[in-house]
């Protein structure tokens, strides 16, 4: 008689359903991947405003409104991405548009009144610059003031002192003409010349703002500084935990911004010869609004160089844009308060489809 057995339980347990993949390891689309960038917003934006303004204004279209467009956006762009970067490290910086104002005239006062080679007004110039924005990386790091204070207290000190000082050296609200002096050719070359390229002519702040977005790029993703920019954006506390110099790192970061302001001071001042010292005021929002249209989060700790770069190009198109299609300039502002709203809309969207499994 043979005993009938039970047949034995598996003790392995079911497969999974042949094609189920775990979330976390299931690599992302190469659409989420090109998504997860922080220019990717800001490109979609920039090709929108392009074919608006194509269609809507006709002049547009034509190579030297390109070179308007661009030269627009060079100006804009070179203090945009010093002061991106200043975002990714999770600081502002309010006094961004009349420090350039404060470079141009520090320039242009001390190579006049003391009948010197304008380089020495330029170089004391550079000085001063960094001196503003190590200023107000220090008091951020020795106060722990937000740098929104900190800074405002920065540009209120640089509106005043600018139109204050100007008055007490020329007598009026400008100051005066150096085109005549010695090194001023030299310098109107580096600073502010132009080249030509099919009978259109370009401003050299386009090639440098090309260059300098490249340098930023590289230090944001080749370099030990710019993993350090990144964690001091996202958790400086923690950041400081291991290892990184957030003292360091923030007050370099301003200084950049201080460096930024004295190139395009520069190439106001060798491009009209004279500063009006009142300039520059507001300024500090349209660099900020041109980071956050280009992907850079005002929390800190994300975004890129390439989309401040596209950013500023957004800024340009609007602001002649408006001008080729034959509306009313008023409505500037407005244009491109929608356009920040658009851009953070886009920019929301385009992180969830990225991060959305």
């Amino acid at each position: 008689m043979t005993q009938a057995t039970a047949p034995a339980a598996s003790s392995s347990s079911p497969a999974s359903p042949a094609g189920r993949k775990d979330g976390r390891t299931a690599r992302r689309s190469l659409w989420r991947r090109l998504l997860a960038r922080p220019e990717v917003g800001a490109l979609i934006a920039a090709i929108g405003v392009y074919v608006f303004f194509f269609v809507a204004a006709p002049s547009f279209r034509d190579a030297g409104a390109l070179s308007t467009v661009l030269y627009q956006a060079s100006v804009m762009g070179i203090m945009t991405l010093p002061v991106a970067l200043l975002m990714i490290g999770g600081e502002f910086d309010l006094s961004a548009g009349v420090a350039v104002t404060t470079s141009a005239l520090t320039a242009a006062i001390l190579s006049f009144q003391l009948s010197v080679n304008v380089w020495t007004g330029v170089i004391v110039a550079l000085i001063v610059s960094l001196a503003v924005g190590a200023f107000n990386g220090w008091v951020l790091i020795k106060t722990g003031l937000p740098s929104f204070l900190v800074t405002l207290g920065s540009f209120l000190i640089l509106q005043g002192a600018n139109l204050a000082v100007t008055k007490i050296f020329t007598g009026n609200v400008a100051s005066d003409s150096i085109a005549d002096m010695d090194g001023f050719d030299q310098a109107k070359r580096i600073f502010a010349s132009e080249f030509t390229i099919g009978g259109v002519n370009f401003k050299i702040t386009i090639i440098y703002w090309l260059v300098f977005a490249a340098a930023a790029t590289w230090l944001l993703l080749r370099t030990k500084f710019g993993n350090w920019i990144f964690a001091v954006g996202g958790n400086k506390d923690s950041a400081r935990a291991v290892g990184v110099p957030v003292s360091f790192t923030k007050i370099a970061l301003f200084m950049g911004v201080g460096a930024g302001a004295w190139f395009v001071g520069m190439h106001l001042l060798f491009s009209f010869n004279t500063v009006q010292s009142g300039e520059g005021v507001g300024n500090e929002f349209l660099y900020i609004i041109a980071a956050v249209i280009g992907g850079c989060l005002l929390t800190g700790g994300y975004g890129s160089a390439i989309g401040p770069v596209i950013g500023a190009f957004i800024f340009g198109m609007v602001n002649q844009g408006i001008v080729y299609a034959n509306w009313n300039p008023d409505w500037f502002k407005a244009f491109l308060g929608v356009m920040l709203l658009v851009a953070a809309l886009v920019n929301l969207w385009v992180r969830r489809t990225a991060t959305r499994r």
